[in-house]
């Protein structure tokens, strides 16, 4: 049971004293091992709160003080105190981090389907309508003319495989039939 006192004697150099508890009784004795380490030395005069237990030859000494203000003065030298903190806000923060991920590669995927959808509309070939050609008048159908020796010799210069047949056949200095085969043009007309 925890009980509250006065530090009323003080040894410094033997590192011990007694206490005097708030309740009438006998003073309690007390070894500086009991204030806990990295604590400024026990001041005469000052309020504690202690547990009572009987030392090694049978008497009561006092064990686990904690200084009155202790807690006070540590709250105010680290400040404003937070609750601690729970793993369920770190893992709710991460659930809806990866809900945003989420989501934000959903739209980016929807846009980019909307965008492809919309340029191969645009992409797409338009048929032009072509005006309809004006009657003419009852004139006889123009007939090609019939292929002549015109100075054409090569290939990129005739208009068909018959057109190539006619030239090798009738005229001279022909550079169309490279293998010699009799047929004209066989990779581009007469194939």
């Amino acid at each position: 049971m925890r009980t509250h006192g006065t530090l009323t004697r003080w040894n410094a150099e033997r590192g011990f004293g007694f206490i005097t508890p708030a309740r009438p009784g006998d003073d309690v004795f007390v070894h500086v091992s009991a204030f806990g380490r990295g604590t400024p030395p026990p001041r005469i005069g000052e309020l504690v709160s202690f547990e009572t237990d009987a030392g090694p030859d049978g008497r009561l000494r006092a064990v686990g003080i904690t200084r009155a203000g202790a807690q006070a003065g540590r709250r105010a030298a680290s400040g404003h105190r937070h609750a601690p903190r729970t793993g369920t806000s770190s893992a709710f923060r991460l659930g809806v981090g990866k809900v945003a991920l989420l989501m934000l590669l959903t739209g980016g995927a929807a846009v980019a389907y909307l965008q492809r959808d919309a340029l191969s509309a645009a992409m797409a070939p338009t048929t032009v309508a072509e005006p309809a050609p004006a009657p003419r008048a009852a004139t006889p159908a123009a007939t090609p003319a019939p292929p002549s020796c015109d100075g054409r010799t090569q290939c990129s210069q005739m208009r068909s495989c018959a057109d190539a047949t006619y030239v090798l056949q009738h005229c001279p200095n022909t550079q169309m039939d490279g293998d010699g085969d009799g047929v004209p043009c066989e990779q581009q007309w007469c194939r």
